[in-house]
């Protein structure tokens, strides 16, 4: 094997198809365009959700909803994930990232789904209130960080 013996994989390489170089070709005369109207010019290209000067949809319907800038979204961990810490143990937001409780950026919350059975002191932005029962049920500690 030498580099001048060096070919592509079988069928990898298409050549070119040149468009509007005569009958024989295939693809000659209209150059695959059909014929005469807008389509067939040259930059006879309208713009989506263009139709052809009627109202387009996306303007005859009516706007809907709002969105608050001000919402605060969490990355959110449920009580019965956290059985996995050692009991009396102190879980932090940095603990939750290491477990990959808690992948993303975000204020951490922590919801009541599940049951805790053993004493741990919380760390999170937010607490549920069931959660933050339970685990003070469980004769832990719920700290908003």
């Amino acid at each position: 094997m030498r580099l001048n013996e060096l070919r592509p994989a079988a069928g990898s390489h298409q050549r070119k198809t040149r468009r509007g170089r005569g009958l024989g070709s295939g693809l000659g005369k209209t150059a695959g365009r059909g014929h005469k109207g807008q389509k067939a010019r040259a930059g006879g290209r309208i713009r989506p959700g263009f139709e052809g000067g009627q109202m387009p949809l996306q303007r005859r319907l009516p706007k809907r909803g709002f969105k608050n800038p001000f919402r605060v979204e969490y990355e959110v961990v449920n009580l019965g994930d956290l059985n996995q810490f050692a009991p009396d143990s102190v879980v932090t937001i940095d603990l939750l990232k290491e477990a990959r409780l808690v992948r993303r950026n975000l204020p951490v919350k922590i919801l009541g789904d599940g049951e805790i059975d053993r004493a741990l002191t919380v760390q999170a932005n937010a607490f549920s209130k069931s959660a933050k029962e339970k685990i003070e049920a469980a004769s832990g500690r719920a700290e908003v960080v």
